[in-house]
């Protein structure tokens, strides 16, 4: 594809688009089975949720339609309360899909809901005036599994990348229509750093980027509510 850039937000590994189409591009020894989970999730979710049209599939890499909208950071900043609501909304929407139909992921428990598995704004896409999602992006790490851990991480990304937003964070909860006990959100958000810390490890050889996750968990155990 002639023009390609590089995405900046809502994309992880090599993410370029054309205006017209998104080729993601999965590295890292781990890299199938994530392609595995974006593409099953792209498929079974493709018309109950806002994705990125799936158009085709091949080894190591994905091509999408390219979805027109903000960026999340970007308008996080701008409308923290509007996008903090509809981030909490959507994390309701996602747990009300069917994990059965259609998808290839199976509950082993019977609260289990779908959990996209790095939700939160910095992987939406927004209308800007109405702050409506037009896209959730980047399903490498779906799965199923504790109901608290989409919604859990969304505030962790806010309290972490977003600290002066915190005061906002009632907005995520009010869209979500409920808020879960604080030890229960802050126990769910140092679980999925200490997973990404293993994966991490697995991906670098540099020990200077090898403590990177450790600093966020010991960053994420000193928040307070």
């Amino acid at each position: 594809m002639g023009g390609e850039q590089r995405l900046r937000h809502g994309y992880t590994n090599a993410t370029t688009t054309d205006g017209r189409r998104v080729v993601k591009r999965y590295v890292g020894p781990d890299a199938v089975e994530r392609q595995q989970r974006e593409v099953s999730a792209l498929t079974s979710l493709a018309g109950r949720l806002p994705v990125p049209p799936l158009l085709e599939h091949q080894d190591g890499q994905i091509t999408m339609g390219f979805v027109a909208g903000l960026p999340g950071q970007e308008l996080l900043t701008t409308a923290p309360d509007a996008v903090l609501h509809t981030v909490g909304r959507t994390a309701r929407q996602l747990q009300q899909i069917d994990v059965e139909s259609g998808a290839s992921f199976s509950a082993d428990r019977p609260d289990a809901v779908l959990v996209h598995g790095d939700f939160g704004p910095h992987n939406m896409i927004f209308e800007a005036s109405t702050a409506e999602p037009t896209a959730i992006v980047d399903w490498e790490l779906t799965d199923v599994g504790d109901p608290i851990e989409d919604i859990a991480w969304a505030e962790w990304v806010v309290r972490f990348h977003h600290a002066d937003l915190v005061h906002a964070l009632p907005a995520l909860f009010d869209g979500y229509q409920a808020q879960p006990p604080w030890p229960r959100r802050q126990a769910a958000m140092l679980a999925k750093c200490r997973a990404l810390d293993l994966v991490h490890r697995l991906r670098i050889d540099n020990d200077a980027e090898a403590g990177l996750w450790q600093r966020r968990i010991d960053t994420t155990a000193a928040f307070r509510e």
